[in-house]
């Protein structure tokens, strides 16, 4: 399942798990992925939906899910 392009910017946490690998993505998903504090497939981390994560996830979003915390 892939997160579509469509986060915004609100107060909520957000759970971000890596779903896929990033072996021969561009360098800059590359970076995204390891800014956003993730280096393995299965890792996640939890974050406040704000204008520079939603930034991160909609670079990207075939890589990654996303759903609200709890």
């Amino acid at each position: 399942m892939t997160t579509p392009k469509n986060i915004q910017v609100s107060d909520a946490k957000l759970k971000i798990t890596q779903t896929r690998s990033v072996i021969g993505g561009k360098q800059n998903q590359k970076d995204t992925l390891r800014s956003l504090g993730l280096k393995h497939i299965g890792d996640s981390v939890v974050r406040t939906a704000d204008a520079v994560t939603a930034g991160m996830i909609n670079t990207v979003p075939h890589l990654v899910k996303v759903e609200e915390a709890k």
